[in-house]
């Protein structure tokens, strides 16, 4: 019997729907949780001893998978725990702690593929970590600067002889007054370079501007590669694709020998299987790296596109090449 696959997502997030519904139709067995369902609708049991690995089950109201069956295990941004009501704050913390070392402890020991393993996906999250890794393997980036020193910032343009941009270092999204906003990319004038009031109050990420034919979004699985050429409408985009996805186009494309051979040596040096990788292609044709994000976002490039992502990742977690 084959072995089943083990889905860990949030229960809304509808792309891995998309992924869970091409397994089903392989005739795959599909256990899928969420951490937010434990402990309150699931349950763990693992067990280790001298003689065998981990074994035991996580079950549901209505499922069960034994845990040295899982094949392969999809992880894909789980919602928080949640417990009992009535806790203090203290005991959630406590009890939060326990079940991340205890349920978190137990997946992560399995010895099956990822797509991705958590704790390789916590360190490829670190941008200062990827452009290091990116250039390493031979892949073309910017100059970048991260600090929170006014004074360097100036000195960074200054060196850099042309337009810098400052993006987050991290996550762009945040909640304000109850309200999801995200901190796109700014490319910098001279004003604001004479006004960096705020700069000392956290960590802030610079980079040279890169001239820009069009980017890419580059989604890399297993061995398999799929590339989409996105195409900015308007200046906004142009600047940050992200904040006018309305005005987007795109194409599929094709990706160089050079940088197909430095995203193959990436992933393999930052432990991957699955990445969505951003490129600015210049006018002259060169590919310059951005970032690469372990839990990416792909179901509107293949919308949009018809790139087989998700039969991808189905193929991946069954081990088809």
């Amino acid at each position: 019997m084959a072995s089943p696959v083990l889905i860990i997502a949030a229960a809304d997030d509808w792309p891995t729907d998309r992924v869970v519904v091409e397994l089903e139709r392989r005739g795959v067995e599909v256990f899928r949780m969420d951490t937010a369902d434990f402990p309150l609708q699931l349950a763990l049991a693992g067990r280790i001893d001298q003689g065998q690995a981990w074994t035991g089950d996580l079950a549901t109201e209505h499922r069960t998978v034994e845990l040295s069956r899982v094949g392969a295990v999809y992880y894909r941004a789980p919602g928080a725990f949640r417990f009992p009501a009535g806790m203090s704050g203290p005991e959630e913390r406590f009890a939060a702690a326990q079940a991340r070392a205890g349920l978190g402890g137990v997946l992560s020991a399995l010895e099956c593929r990822w797509v991705n393993h958590p704790t390789a996906m916590a360190r490829a999250e670190y941008k200062p970590v990827q452009l290091a890794a990116a250039r390493a393997c031979g892949l073309n980036i910017p100059p970048t600067l991260i600090t929170n020193r006014p004074g360097d910032v100036v000195a960074f343009a200054t060196d850099t002889g042309g337009p810098i941009v400052c993006k987050p270092v991290a996550s762009p999204i945040l909640i304000e007054d109850g309200q999801l906003k995200s901190v796109y990319t700014q490319r910098l004038t001279l004003d604001d370079l004479e006004d960096l009031r705020g700069i000392d109050t956290t960590a802030h990420l610079f980079q040279a501007w890169v001239s820009k034919a069009y980017e890419v979004r580059l989604t890399v699985i297993g061995e398999r590669m799929f590339a989409a050429a996105i195409h900015a409408g308007s200046e906004a985009a142009h600047e940050d694709w992200r904040s006018d996805y309305g005005s987007l186009s795109y194409t599929m494309t094709t990706v160089t020998e050079e940088v197909a051979a430095g995203m193959r040596r990436l992933m393999e040096r930052l432990q991957l299987r699955y990445g969505a990788a951003d490129f600015v292609v210049s006018p002259d044709g060169r590919w310059t790296f951005l970032e690469i994000n372990p839990c990416g976002q792909w179901d509107w490039i293949q919308g949009a596109t018809d790139l087989p992502i998700a039969e991808a990742l189905a193929d991946e977690l069954q081990g088809v090449a």
